[in-house]
């Protein structure tokens, strides 16, 4: 299975929200994912599904995804919220690693992390996924993913736009 761990887009200012949850793209933010989607799906990737952080920032970067024509599945998936929980989603994957690609669409710092974990088995907190960028990384076809993904993308927005 590839995975293809993508930031929410350009959000709007915390101090203009009440909460975090409810923070959306910026018109610049849905710009520029907009053409992040449209550019992944001219090279021909397509998700098998796109699980997302249920923060109202990373679901409207997931539904442009959809609208690109990317993928026909979208699910909220609680763990990819802030500080979420990799082990839950370790636990997901071995119930459903049948799928060729999926999106996990979320936010920084953890992106980053989830993706040293994969790769090389524990976290540095030294990748950086920009907004609307993207980390590839290639998994085995069965057993535990931490420690065993192979890096194939760390796609920062610009080379898409």
């Amino acid at each position: 299975m590839d995975i293809y761990l993508i930031r929410h887009g350009i959000a709007g200012d915390r101090t203009l929200y009440r909460t975090d949850e409810e923070r959306p793209l910026t018109d610049l933010g849905i710009k520029k994912t907009r053409k992040v989607a449209q550019r992944i799906q001219a090279v021909g990737i397509q998700f098998d599904l796109i699980l997302t952080s249920p923060l109202l920032r990373a679901k409207q970067t997931a539904e442009l995804l959809q609208q690109a024509g990317l993928s026909q599945q979208i699910q909220a998936f609680a763990p990819l919220a802030p500080e979420g929980n990799i082990n839950l989603w370790v636990n997901w994957y071995g119930v459903n690693s049948h799928y060729q690609a999926i999106a996990l669409v979320g936010h920084q710092p953890d992106l980053g992390n989830w993706a040293e974990q994969i790769v090389w088995g524990s976290q540095q907190e030294k990748l950086i996924v920009k907004k609307a960028g993207i980390i590839g990384v290639h998994l085995p076809s069965t057993g535990s993913p931490l420690g065993q993904g192979e890096l194939f993308g760390l796609i920062p927005p610009k080379w898409f736009l």
